[in-house]
């Protein structure tokens, strides 16, 4: 058996085994009486851990792996480290105010603060807007990039990211938000561990060296030219964190199906921490691609763990891809529903 079949072979096989895995751990499940609560909130039931990997793996997904990566600079790092303060004010903020309200939704919460009804319509059509002609073309074009890259598919991106759609289709249907919880879960656990190891390897191929790389691509520190300028830090990007982690209910709305406030809130702060490690996963690999190809944009990551990973860990590592992938798209899915 040659190494694209062990491949193949190993990313079916484990995409597969999370399915499962979700499938026998739904079953167990007792639902409650209230249908819509049970599919978009999954019951109120969920514990802080799947709390956790659900808002984890709806943002850590391919685009950010190829995009930040793509970037090949350190000042990126900065989108990492932010999340954080975000996550904060979600959890000592907004999610007891959700709470406290009844609310599921901001739109929701905006409609009850203003008792106007036409706020509602209106901020829920700009949502379902930029998810539409923003977010899910992006998640399944960089995952479709990614897998592509990675097998060096001859298929076209628009195929493979039609593959992507109807795969999240499918868990965003018959599994509601627990099913998608669950199933973060599992691949978060995964994407975190290989992640870390695709890391290690491409250290490993530099001999732990990343010398004659240029300074400014090291820097934490923008000057006025760079992707991201010092100022920003402190004015738009914090109002962007404050945004996406606190009012965007793709990312809200996995804190509001715990049982409780308290089991929320834990469950965002092991987010935050975890998005304080999240750049060796998402900026140093960008940054040995570098020093390997040179600048090579988008395709850096994939190209990077095709190298530098064994067969079968590169075909468990895509099956971690294609489930964040897959999680951010159905998470999308489900809250716009």
């Amino acid at each position: 058996m040659n190494e694209h079949s062990v491949q193949i072979g190993i990313f079916i096989g484990l995409t597969a085994l999370v399915a499962i895995l979700t499938w026998w751990k739904c079953r167990h499940i007792v639902h409650s009486k209230d249908n819509s609560k049970d599919y978009f909130l999954a019951g109120g039931t969920l514990a802080w851990p799947f709390i956790a990997g659900s808002l984890l793996l709806t943002n850590l997904s391919a685009e950010q792996l190829v995009g930040m990566n793509g970037a090949q600079v350190m000042v990126v790092a900065w989108w990492e480290f932010g999340a954080a303060a975000g996550l904060l004010v979600l959890a000592k903020v907004l999610v007891p105010m959700y709470y406290r309200y009844g609310c599921t939704t901001t739109t929701e919460l905006l409609e009850h603060r203003f008792q106007n009804a036409s706020i509602r319509t209106i901020v829920s059509l700009l949502f379902l807007t930029g998810y539409l002609f923003i977010l899910l073309p992006v998640v399944l074009y960089t995952g479709a990039v990614f897998m592509q890259s990675m097998f060096h598919l001859r298929l076209s991106i628009f195929v493979i990211a039609l593959l992507l759609a109807t795969g999240g289709l499918l868990y965003a249907a018959f599994g509601g938000l627990r099913a998608i919880a669950i199933s973060d879960t599992y691949n978060g656990v995964g994407l975190l561990v290989m992640g870390i190891a695709v890391t290690a390897f491409a250290l490993a191929a530099v001999h732990w060296d990343l010398s004659g790389l240029p300074v400014e691509r090291l820097t934490l520190w923008g000057d006025a030219q760079s992707d991201i300028p010092w100022p920003t830090l402190l004015t738009g990007m914090l109002f962007i964190h404050i945004f996406y982690w606190g009012t965007n209910m793709v990312i809200a709305q996995r804190a509001l199906a715990a049982h409780s406030v308290r089991e929320a809130q834990k469950g965002i702060y092991a987010a935050a921490l975890f998005k304080l490690m999240t750049p060796l996963i998402v900026v140093l690999p960008g940054l040995i691609a570098y020093k390997l190809y040179g600048d090579v944009g988008d395709i850096a990551y994939g190209k990077l763990v095709a190298d530098v990973l064994p067969p079968w860990l590169s075909g468990a590592f895509a099956a971690v891809i294609a489930g964040a992938v897959l999680s951010s798209f159905n998470s999308c899915l489900n809250s716009a529903s």
